[in-house]
């Protein structure tokens, strides 16, 4: 139920710092999952009063290998590293009585858990790849997260307030080789106006006839709801898991869903047919915890016809030819001709949001764009109007679009007046890593820390590990 979108690529100082930020991720994943683990356990590091076992590093550097991450060296240098620098976060936590709600971590433990099954494909592979059962690893997963969110929160307060001012950013900048500025993408500000071809009641009906008989066969313990979501249901993000959505809130459901789920109380009963914007759903509860449902669904989308659709396409087409002849603006008929509901009161304008960050752009780099609308901005001008054609929106159904390239700014090396704040990021992620890694080094003279000989080889990123 939730929008796809696609994480914005940004042009940044890369170091090894800026993997410090993002609060250990990768390595802490599996940092305890010491059960199930043939590695006979040792203490390997002691940091502070914490110790770090060799089971842990292990399972790091198995739960990375499943991830598909390279090390950038030795993974058993690296990890224990890694999972000493976060010590030193969660004591500077507890100094500061920084603290996380059990609410945030288990949202952050369902994400992880969801993960885990999409590499997987299913929750029992993920316990037999884990060797233990899911609720074990939701416990085991549950410390990890809190001690990864800790570290965030207290990097966070290191570096919330640093500010740079336009002429720090010159100063800064003037003296960088010109092939070490930042490259600024291609950026496309693009313009749309769809329309949705009219579903058939009679198709309308057949769909509904169609998760009517699944109802009837799972009632009459003829199917498993799960087997037929993997063979019919028509969303892909959770048809592989038997139709499976994990721990949502309300708020990252569709209200028409939410209402239906959230009312589900007995695990054995199939809800009646539900309409969204997505199309028809039947859902089937699993389990309640707390403001959070887990539930099963099947959905099928009504199709339209040929017909239909070749409707939409004459009469965008014959817009679109009026448009042109200058009778009227794309701006004039967007509001009241679009179906497109997120952009049809900006103009057509397509926004962008970073997931991340969740700022907005309308300046888009082509990677971010919907992959039909890529295709026919690659090769238009600035002003023209695309032919009408069709495309799948985000709710993942077909309507027929023209679009109208706006604007377009070439790629280029970021410049003080058109670039200002890319610019001034790179300036304050520099100033951040700078201030992490002073402060782990100010960490390290006043830690108690000891590591056992057959670990103390290392090339480490930060060498006072090892007192003299």
């Amino acid at each position: 139920m939730n929008q796809n979108q696609t994480k914005m690529s940004k042009t940044k100082c890369g170091t090894r710092q800026s993997f410090l930020i993002m609060a250990f991720t990768l390595f802490s994943m599996a940092a305890s999952a010491q059960s199930g683990s043939n590695v006979i356990d040792e203490v390997i590091w002691v940091v502070g009063d914490e110790a770090i076992y060799k089971s842990e590093v292990e399972n790091a550097r198995i739960d990375a290998q499943m991830q598909g991450h390279r090390f950038d060296g030795d993974p058993y240098c690296i990890i224990p590293e890694n999972l000493a620098v976060q010590k030193l976060f969660i004591h500077q936590a507890a100094l500061d009585s920084i603290e996380v709600t059990d609410g945030e971590v288990m949202q952050r433990v369902d994400m992880t858990i969801d993960r885990y099954v999409q590499l997987l494909g299913s929750a029992e592979k993920v316990e037999q790849y884990f060797k233990m059962p899911m609720s074990k690893l939701r416990e085991q997963q549950f410390e990890i997260i809190k001690n990864q969110t800790l570290t965030q929160k207290v990097q966070q307060s290191l570096i919330e307030n640093t500010k740079v001012s336009p002429a720090q950013v010159r100063n800064y900048f003037k003296d960088v080789p010109e092939d070490s500025i930042p490259f600024v993408p291609t950026t496309y500000e693009v313009q749309i106006m769809t329309r949705e071809p009219k579903i058939s009641q009679e198709e309308i009906d057949r769909v509904k006839g169609e998760l009517r008989s699944y109802t009837e066969r799972v009632n009459a313990g003829t199917a498993n709801f799960s087997t037929l979501a993997v063979m019919y249901s028509e969303d892909k993000g959770t048809s592989v898991n038997g139709g499976e959505t994990g721990f949502l809130s309300r708020g990252e459901l569709v209200p028409e869903f939410a209402n239906v789920a959230f009312n589900l109380t007995d695990t054995k009963t199939i809800s009646k047919i539900v309409e969204t914007e997505y199309g028809f759903h039947i859902i089937q509860l699993i389990e309640k915890r707390g403001d959070k449902v887990n539930v099963r669904h099947i959905l099928l989308k009504p199709k339209a016809t040929d017909e239909a659709i070749n409707a939409c396409v004459n009469f965008l087409d014959s817009v679109s030819n009026e448009i042109r002849r200058g009778e009227y603006t794309f701006e004039d008929c967007v509001p009241y001709l679009s179906d497109d509901k997120n952009t049809r009161n900006n103009y057509g304008t397509i926004v962008y949001k970073d997931p991340d960050t969740w700022e907005t752009f309308t300046k888009i780099q082509m990677v971010n764009l919907p992959t039909e609308v890529a295709r026919k901005v690659a090769n238009m001008n600035i002003g023209e109007l695309s032919a009408p054609f069709i495309m799948t929106n985000q709710q993942e159904r077909e309507v027929v679009a023209v679009v109208k390239l706006k604007n377009k700014i070439n790629g280029h090396r970021a410049t003080m007046k058109d670039d200002y704040q890319v610019l001034r990021d790179v300036l304050v992620e520099k100033l951040n890593e700078e201030k992490i890694e002073q402060w782990i080094k100010e960490k390290q003279r006043t830690t108690y820390v000891k590591i056992n000989g057959d670990w103390n080889h290392c090339e480490f990123q930060y060498p006072g590990w090892i007192k003299e």
